[in-house]
């Protein structure tokens, strides 16, 4: 236990989690009403407090676009809550499987989803409701029991959550937990049949390392350098209005955003010209109230830095707002474009996670290609074209965590398509079905049939069991 956790933490943590494997045993197979049940409860703490919680993650920025909460967060959590409980039952049946033709078609194989029983979820600040409240879904739906860790960037909405989630559900079925300081550690040390660990690779790396020592399967969704990929088909007008919303959301404090954009050369300063009049029609200016702040003073001070790294690098910044490009006090950096920056720059090694957007010109697809591939595997690719031999040639070799064609971001927000990372982006996948099966136990079982064909082939061997394994390696 890691001792810059208090000693008082480290025991409930303990005490908690024993509490919830003992009602799982109990009770180890929730049925369907059952899951239904807790997913509506779910639903309705998002709907009695979505008000409280937009306010909770506005203050916990320092100013959070309460339109940007309700969308990005409130609204998925809850339609993903729906389209559980209209699937649940059929998640929940026995899937039939083809009997080995050893057996000769007399017994029986079947696939049984069964709830783990305890699931560990660290949640990020970024998109706190959300990456809290979906990956919930999933593991509710399967049946289990959840213990989760806030971030330490969300401490008003962490001490929400902790007042107001004993009223819908026991603690014995779902507990959150607030980050005073090594929780983190000690809770990525805890015996859980499952940890989900969303965040950066970094950290990620740690969190798998403490699970493996209790052998607790871990998904990992972390991050990295998303890019966009315009090609030369695609109107540029829609390329650079989806690109810059996405881009430009939360103030790019998004692991699935684009990280930077790939834009043909001859088409860059119709994409800067685009971006400098798309901007200032969605912000007035740095201070307007659909604006996100940056998280904290590190976060502001290191995208700061980048941009006169990339600046005295030789760089071509581009501000997309009028007046000043930054406030310290309100954490808030405009919108900025970034043309040949230095490729050792921060901008161009890390992900951003900030209103920074990198272009890179490019002359040839395969020039694309061949620089994607040098890199991590990212969590996102966007490819932008209506030529479908193009698309099969992006998404047959560059691999990615996901796409969204002709948009950005939105493929992360299909209840029926699984999230996930793929290398350094991540590993495993939740939302929907996939959600529910990563959550539960898919167990299988064989049922011998009252005669069993095998009996025919037992020592001694002879004449029959000859016949019988040369029509079988026929």
């Amino acid at each position: 236990m890691d001792s810059s956790c208090s000693a008082q933490t480290a025991q409930l943590l303990i005490d908690v989690l024993r509490q919830q494997r003992d009602a799982y045993a109990r009770d180890p197979f929730p049925d369907l009403g059952q899951r239904i049940a807790d997913l509506r409860t779910l639903q309705r703490f998002l709907r009695d407090h979505k008000h409280a919680l937009c306010a909770a993650i506005d203050a916990d920025y320092g100013h959070r676009s309460r339109h940007e909460t309700m969308m990005a967060e409130i609204v998925p959590a809850l339609a993903g809550i729906d389209h559980a409980v209209r699937h649940l039952r059929r998640w929940m049946r026995p899937r039939r499987r083809e009997v080995d033709r050893l057996m000769f078609g007399l017994a029986g194989n079947r696939v049984i989803p069964q709830p783990l029983g305890v699931v560990g979820v660290i949640v990020p600040w970024n998109f706190p409701v959300n990456l809290s409240f979906v990956p919930l879904t999933c593991i509710l739906a399967a049946g289990n029991r959840a213990m989760v860790k806030m971030s330490e960037n969300s401490r008003h909405l962490a001490a929400l959550l902790l007042a107001k989630m004993p009223g819908y559900f026991p603690p014995e079925k779902l507990c959150f937990f607030d980050e005073t300081g090594g929780v983190g550690a000690a809770f990525s040390q805890l015996a859980f049949d499952h940890l989900l660990f969303t965040g950066s690779g970094q950290t990620g790396r740690a969190v798998m390392a403490a699970a493996a020592r209790n052998l607790c399967p871990v998904t990992l969704e972390l991050g990295g350098k998303a890019p966009a990929i315009v090609c030369d088909d695609f109107e540029l007008s829609t390329a650079a209005e989806r690109i810059l919303f996405v881009k430009f959301l939360n103030a790019g404090q998004i692991c699935t955003t684009v990280d930077h954009a790939w834009i043909p050369k001859a088409r860059l300063d119709a994409f800067v010209e685009l971006a400098q009049s798309i901007v200032p029609s969605s912000f007035k200016d740095l201070h307007s109230p659909d604006y996100t702040s940056i998280i904290d003073a590190a976060a502001f001070d290191r995208l700061v830095a980048a941009l006169d790294e990339a600046r005295a690098g030789g760089a071509s910044v581009v501000q997309l707002l009028p007046g000043p490009a930054y406030d310290r006090a309100t954490r808030r950096i405009a919108p900025h474009i970034v043309l040949d920056a230095p490729a050792d720059c921060a901008l161009m090694q890390g992900e951003i996670f900030g209103p920074i957007l990198p272009l890179r010109g490019y002359d040839s697809l395969e020039e694309v290609i061949t620089s994607v591939n040098a890199g991590p595997r990212p969590l996102a690719i966007y490819p932008f074209t209506h030529d479908g031999r193009v698309l099969d040639q992006l998404l047959a070799r560059v691999m990615s965590g996901g796409v969204s064609v002709n948009d950005a971001l939105f493929h992360v927000g299909q209840h029926d398509l699984p999230f996930g990372g793929v290398g350094a982006s991540g590993m495993g996948h939740y939302h929907g079905r996939e959600g529910f099966e990563t959550f539960s136990k898919l167990r299988p079982v064989f049922q011998q049939a009252r005669w069993s064909s095998l009996r025919l082939l037992r020592p001694p061997y002879g004449r029959v069991a000859d016949w019988i394994l040369a029509f079988l390696a026929r």
